[in-house]
């Protein structure tokens, strides 16, 4: 008798992304299973089978994978050495251990990025105050430094002056973590390059978007990213294509890119995820990031990432002085019935990721005006 069960996914993570994941699942017929910090996160709230428990435990996390037919991940953070357990107990883990490390630890993806001749900063793993003001004496001054391991949406991330900031970034270090030192890069804008690999080696490349970061947070992100050259975005996409290939990644790469006043682009992070850069995809592309995540950790064939539209926006809604999300809408969409949204089922809090909003269409400076407006009224601006 032919098994006709559905695939099982297991999401380590209850976060906004887990919950995407999902509604791209249900489509798909794909079963989800949640491994949830909290009976109250973003994604439990949607999720049928979840459980709630440490995913730094290892037999936490072993008794979730039974009977999953794969594991994925909402974030990045879960202990290299209970994913290899995983794996040698015979768990699919996508993407495996061996290529999530370059996502959880900057010196080591530095290093492995360094030796493929990927362009980076000049960069340098530092152990004190004192190695990090002679790397700011030899490279110039001002400086990047970045915790090795645990920092996101700016945390464990400084720009240093001079040499009176060199004891900042070595206060309160966590055990096991280490400080990496970069050069400055002046750049003009931040872009991404998102690619999805499957286990049988298929990739596919979405558009680049252009993404505006304040106090290390993406708000913004406009596809593609305008001004973009073909030849420039080609070259940028079969670099994060290369990089995916070569790490052995399982599911999205989102390759974080700096454009230097040339034009010339420089890595800044890798995330092996469905990334905020990529929301855009849900309503403006023919296969979204999520959908594609869960068809390359099930070696599906990938579906097509090509934008539907001229021009997308995405603006993130962070947490402000309005708390009935729900009843905003009134005004948004009577204002906009081409806008779309998506709520995470936050309770908000300043500053928190709570939403996003999406508009398409033909001029850049349209769709952004749209886009931005939707989102400062989710966020309270009486000026919206």
């Amino acid at each position: 008798m032919t098994n006709t069960r559905p695939f099982v996914v297991g999401i380590i993570g209850g976060g906004q992304l887990a919950r995407m994941m999902h509604a791209a699942s249900i489509g798909l017929g794909i079963k989800i299973r949640l491994l949830a910090e909290g009976p109250d996160v973003s994604a439990a709230h949607v999720v049928a089978d979840v459980t709630v428990g440490d995913y730094t435990d290892p037999q936490t996390v072993r008794e979730f994978a039974a009977g999953c037919d794969v594991v994925t991940f909402d974030h990045e953070h879960v202990p290299p050495g209970i994913l290899r357990d995983l794996v040698a107990a015979g768990v699919q883990v996508r993407p495996g251990p061996e290529a999530l490390i370059h996502a959880q630890d900057k010196a080591i993806m530095r290093e492995r990025l360094g030796a493929m001749g990927a362009p980076c900063p000049v960069n340098q793993v530092v152990v004190d105050a004192a190695a990090l003001t002679a790397f700011g004496d030899r490279h110039g001054w001002p400086l990047i430094a970045k915790t090795s391991r645990g920092g996101y949406d700016g945390k464990g991330v400084w720009k240093i002056d001079d040499a009176s900031g060199a004891e900042l970034p070595f206060a309160d270090l966590a055990e096991g973590v280490q400080i990496v030192a970069e050069e400055f890069i002046p750049f003009v804008r931040e872009l991404s390059a998102l690619v999805v690999r499957s286990p049988s080696g298929q990739a596919v490349a979405y558009p680049i978007s252009e993404s505006v970061q304040r106090d290390g947070v993406c708000v913004e992100t406009t596809t593609p990213a305008p001004g973009f050259t073909d030849e420039q975005a080609m070259a940028a996409e079969q670099l994060a294509l290369r990089i995916a290939h070569e790490l052995g990644v399982v599911g999205v790469l989102a390759v974080e890119l700096m454009e230097r006043p040339d034009g010339s682009v420089v890595v800044n992070e890798l995330a092996m995820r469905p990334h905020n850069t990529g929301h855009w995809s849900i309503d403006g592309a023919y296969t979204s990031q999520f959908e594609n995540h869960l068809r390359a950790v099930l070696d599906l064939p990938l579906g097509d990432p090509s934008a539907r539209n001229r021009t997308t926006v995405m603006v993130n809604v962070l947490g402000g002085s309005v708390t009935d999300l729900p009843s905003a809408l009134l005004h948004c969409f009577a204002r906009d019935r081409q806008l779309r949204v998506q709520l995470y089922g936050k309770e908000v809090k300043p500053g928190r990721k709570v939403g996003h909003v999406t508009t398409v269409g033909d001029e850049v400076d349209e769709v952004r005006r749209r886009a931005r407006h939707a989102a400062s009224y989710l966020m309270g601006d009486e000026h919206a």
